[in-house]
């Protein structure tokens, strides 16, 4: 029985691992050669190689073009209709966790602020941090400057979707944290906006904006 339950969980992982459809989170060459073409077509995506969710509503603008249905994913028909040729084998590898945590993530767009939240009917920042990355199979402290000790720093430049970014708001040190998305966004719980998408770039998170880690 255990056997059983064993390949069933495995089957479901590879189900995933070759899903037919590039999507928010994945990375890598195959990605910046869909934001390249993208971007030819005067679409403001840059090819990063980082699917986040400005490279997603750049497809699906692409695809009300083309009378596809406005997923934001890049599967067979849209890779042809962008690129024309065959799309090639989506390879998940080591960034099946992290598109897990961003998918995870999108969730719970809207939900509430609430000081001291920790579940989908309120978050604090690193509560929702928190329940995202568990609910991804990645266990983390509870409070934001805790989450700031986990993992490994990583540079502005080297930031991928998954990644961790912390910003020094209402208190010295890391006060707030958030899940970078790529394409310079990031999803947080923030006390203004509850559960939302924000740009690391704008006025004010770019001048709090402490550091990142890398968790996974």
């Amino acid at each position: 029985m255990r056997i059983f339950a064993l390949s069933m969980i495995l089957m479901c992982w590879f189900s995933v691992a070759g899903a037919s459809a590039f999507r928010v989170g994945d990375q890598g060459s195959d990605v910046a050669e869909i934001q390249g073409q993208l971007a030819s077509l005067g679409y403001d995506v840059a090819a990063d190689g980082d699917y986040g969710p400005a490279t997603a509503e750049a497809v699906k603008a692409f695809q009300v073009t083309q009378g596809l249905s406005a997923d934001g994913l890049v599967g067979p028909s849209t890779y042809a209709a962008l690129l024309g040729k065959s799309m090639p084998e989506v390879s998940r590898g080591t960034n099946y966790i992290s598109r897990r945590v961003v998918s995870e993530s999108m969730n719970y767009l809207g939900v509430p602020y609430v000081f001291g939240g920790t579940t989908p009917s309120g978050f604090d920042c690193s509560g929702y941090v928190r329940y995202v990355f568990a609910h991804a199979g990645v266990y983390l402290p509870r409070t934001a400057d805790a989450q700031y000790e986990c993992g490994y720093p990583v540079s502005t430049g080297e930031l991928v979707a998954g990644d961790l970014v912390f910003f020094s708001t209402y208190e010295p040190g890391p006060s707030h944290v958030g899940i970078y998305l790529g394409d310079g966004e990031f999803i947080n719980a923030s006390s203004s906006q509850g559960v939302s998408i924000a740009s690391l770039y704008s006025s004010y998170w770019g001048s709090c904006y402490i550091g990142a880690r890398r968790v996974m």
